[in-house]
């Protein structure tokens, strides 16, 4: 179980996109993340008849390290850090460690 996972809501807290919020599209194995609308770069592409995509600049997001979001929290409006713990059935969930509310129900 990651402590970021996709849909969730992130801002970046390090970096040009700092302070930008979105909401996560894809985790990456490699420890990255892809923040929607956040990130943005330019890719040249050719163009390609077989699969018929125009050829042209296209903007994407880039992968952010996971070290540089954190999980938003809507009540105290900021960034926070994400811990584990176990409920009375067993159940894991993350929680954010500066008021102990559970972010997954």
């Amino acid at each position: 179980m990651h402590k970021i996972k996709k849909g969730d809501d992130v801002i970046v807290i390090t970096g040009k996109a700092r302070g930008a919020r979105g909401s996560v599209v894809r985790v990456l194995p490699e420890g990255r993340v892809i923040v929607e609308n956040v990130n943005m770069v330019k890719k040249h592409t050719k163009p390609n008849p077989r699969l018929s995509r125009p050829g042209g600049i296209i903007e994407k997001e880039s992968p952010l390290d996971l070290s540089n979001v954190a999980l938003f929290n809507p009540v105290t409006k900021r960034g926070e850090r994400v811990g584990f713990k176990r409920l009375e059935d067993n159940r894991k969930v993350r929680y954010f460690k500066s008021s102990g509310e559970t972010v997954d129900v």
